[in-house]
C-alpha cells in the first residue's frame, strides 16, 4: 500500500454560538431518536411479555430463546442492510422506511396466531431495530458539531433505555391489572405502534444529513441545511472543511464501500476495532438482563408478579445513568469512560456470582442482594459503557465507509447479542446465576485489555480530523506516556 500523507490539520472553526439554530438541532435530534425509543421498547417488551406468551403458545426453553433471539438475528441483518441502504438512499429516507417496518412488524406480532408467525414478525422488527441502530447514530453524528457530538449522539442511547423503561412500566401495569392470560402480551407489544407512527410523521419534516449530501456533490443543499443548525459563518467554514476532506479522500481512493475498505489496512483495522467493541459491549450480558430480567429475578428468589415490578428498578437506573453519561460525554475522554465502565461491570459480575454462592436459595436476603447488584451493574453499564460505545462507533469510521463500517460493527454486535439471547435460558438452567455471571466477568477482563490496547481516542476532534487520522493511521499512534493520539 502506498504511504499516504495526512491532509493539513483542520483550521479552527468559528464558535458554535447559541440561538435558534441550536434549538433546531435539538428538535431534529429528538425526532430521529424516536428510532432509538422503538429500538428500546421492542427489545425490552419481551422481558414481561415472554411468560404469558410462553403459556399461551406452549413455548419450550429453546423456542422461548428463538422468539427472543429472532429479533436479534434480524437486527444483525438489518444493521448491514441499513448501512448500505443509507449510503445509497440517504439517512433520512432510510429512517422513514424503518418507521414503516416497525409498524408492520408490530402488527404481525400482535395478531400472530402461532409460534411461527410471531417469529416472522419478530424478524421483521429485528430488521428495523438493526437498521435504526446503524443509521440513527450515524445521522446524529453527521448533524452534530464536534463540540457537542458526544452528548448529541448519546441521546439515541438514552432514548433506547427510556424505551426499555417504558416497556418495563407498560408490562408491569398491564401484567398486574389483567394478569398473565387472555392475550395480555399482545397488548404489551401493540404499544410499539405509537412511536413508530411518531417517527414516520416526524422524519417527513427532517432534512437530510449535510455530510451525506456533500459526499454526493450536493454542496448547495448541504450548506442550506447547515445554515439551519449552525451560524452562517460556521456553516460556510464547516462545509469548506467537509469539502477539503472529501477532496483529500478522492486523491487516495477512487472507490467507495468494500473496495475502499479492503484497500486500506487502517480502515480494516478500525472496522475490526469497531466490531470488537460492539461484541465486548454485548458480552457484558446487559441485554440478557433487559430481555430475561424477570427470569433472573425469579431465579434469585422473587415471585413472578414481584419480579415484574422489581424489574422496573434496572430500567429506572438505566435512564438515570444515561442522563449522567450524556452530561459527562464532553468532559471525559472516550477511552477513559470505556475503561471505567468495563472495570465496574466486571466487578459487578463477580459480585453477583459470589452472592449467588454465599446466599443459598431460600435465604431471605438473596433476592434483594442480587437485585441490588443487578441494578448496580445496569447503572455502571449505562453511565460509562452503552452511550460511550455507540458514540465511538458513530465517530470512528470515515465518510466513504461510515455506514458500511457502522453496519459491520453493529452486525457483529447483534450476532453476539442474538446468540446470547438464544442460549441464555439454557445457560441459566444449566449453570445457574453463579456460572453465568462468573463467565461474564471473565469476558469483561478480556474486554478491558482490548480497550486499553486498541481503541483510539476521538473526543475533541471533528469528524474530518478523525477521518484523516484513521485513513493515514495517525490516530493509532501512541505517545511516550502510552496515550493514544
Amino acid at each position: 500500500m502506498v504511504d499516504i500523507k495526512p491532509a493539513t490539520t483542520s483550521a479552527a472553526l468559528p464558535p458554535l454560538g447559541t440561538g435558534a439554530h441550536r434549538r433546531r438541532l435539538g428538535v431534529l435530534a429528538l425526532v430521529a431518536t424516536f428510532g432509538g425509543l422503538l429500538f428500546g421498547y421492542d427489545t425490552g417488551v419481551i422481558n414481561g411479555a415472554l411468560l404469558p406468551m410462553k403459556q399461551e403458545l406452549g413455548l419450550t426453553n429453546l423456542t422461548e430463546g428463538v422468539v427472543t433471539s429472532s429479533l436479534l438475528f434480524g437486527a444483525a441483518i438489518g444493521a448491514m442492510l441499513g448501512g448500505r441502504i443509507a449510503d445509497g438512499w440517504g439517512r433520512r429516507r432510510t429512517i422513514i422506511a424503518l418507521a414503516v417496518t416497525f409498524f408492520v412488524g408490530t402488527l404481525i406480532c400482535v395478531f400472530s396466531p402461532t409460534f411461527a408467525v410471531i417469529v416472522v414478525g419478530r424478524v421483521l422488527l429485528g430488521l428495523a431495530v438493526g437498521g435504526a441502530s446503524t443509521v440513527v447514530p450515524v445521522f446524529l453524528a453527521e448533524l452534530a458539531p464536534y463540540e457537542i457530538r458526544g452528548s448529541l449522539s448519546g441521546r439515541n442511547e438514552l432514548m433506547i433505555v427510556i424505551g426499555q423503561l417504558a416497556a418495563f412500566l407498560v408490562n408491569a401495569v398491564i401484567g398486574n391489572l389483567w394478569g398473565e392470560g387472555n392475550g395480555v402480551w399482545r397488548i404489551m407489544l401493540a404499544v410499539c405502534a405509537l412511536p413508530a407512527v411518531a417517527l414516520f410523521v416526524g422524519m417527513l419534516r427532517v432534512p437530510e444529513s449535510p455530510r451525506w449530501l456533500a459526499s454526493k456533490g450536493r454542496n448547495d443543499e448541504a450548506l442550506a441545511i447547515l445554515r439551519q443548525i449552525r451560524t452562517d459563518e460556521r456553516a460556510v467554514a464547516e462545509l469548506d472543511d467537509i469539502k477539503r476532506t472529501t477532496a483529500f479522500e478522492a486523491t487516495v481512493q477512487r472507490e467507495r464501500g468494500w473496495r475502499v475498505l479492503l484497500g486500506n489496512k487502517w480502515l480494516i483495522r478500525i472496522v475490526l476495532i469497531g466490531a470488537g467493541l460492539g461484541v465486548a459491549q454485548q458480552l457484558t450480558g446487559i441485554n440478557s438482563i433487559m430481555y430475561y430480567g424477570q427470569t433472573v429475578l425469579i431465579e434469585s428468589g422473587f415471585q413472578a408478579s414481584a419480579a415484574l415490578i422489581a424489574n422496573i428498578a434496572p430500567g429506572v437506573i438505566a435512564v438515570i445513568g444515561g442522563v449522567i453519561a450524556i452530561a459527562n460525554m464532553e468532559r471525559i475522554n472516550r477511552r477513559t469512560t470505556l475503561i471505567i465502565g468495563f472495570t465496574l461491570t466486571t466487578i459487578c459480575h463477580f459480585l453477583i456470582g459470589i452472592a449467588s454462592v454465599a446466599l443459598p436459595e431460600g435465604n431471605a436476603a438473596r433476592p434483594w442482594v442480587i437485585l441490588f447488584l443487578v441494578v448496580a451493574f445496569v447503572g455502571s453499564m449505562q453511565t460509562f459503557l452503552n452511550i460511550a460505545v455507540w458514540v465511538v462507533l458513530s465517530e470512528i469510521f470515515p465518510t466513504q465507509i461510515r455506514a458500511l463500517g457502522m453496519g459491520i460493527a453493529v452486525f457483529c454486535l447483534w450476532i453476539a447479542n442474538a446468540f446470547l439471547g438464544l442460549y441464555f435460558p439454557t445457560i441459566v438452567a444449566a449453570t445457574g446465576i453463579t456460572g453465568t455471571f462468573f463467565g461474564f466477568g471473565i469476558v469483561g477482563l478480556l474486554a478491558l485489555f482490548f480497550i486499553w490496547k486498541f481503541v483510539p481516542e476521538s473526543r475533541g476532534r471533528t469528524l474530518e480530523q478523525v477521518e484523516e487520522g484513521v485513513t493515514t493511521g495517525n490516530i493509532f499512534t501512541v505517545d511516550k506516556h502510552g496515550r493514544r493520539a
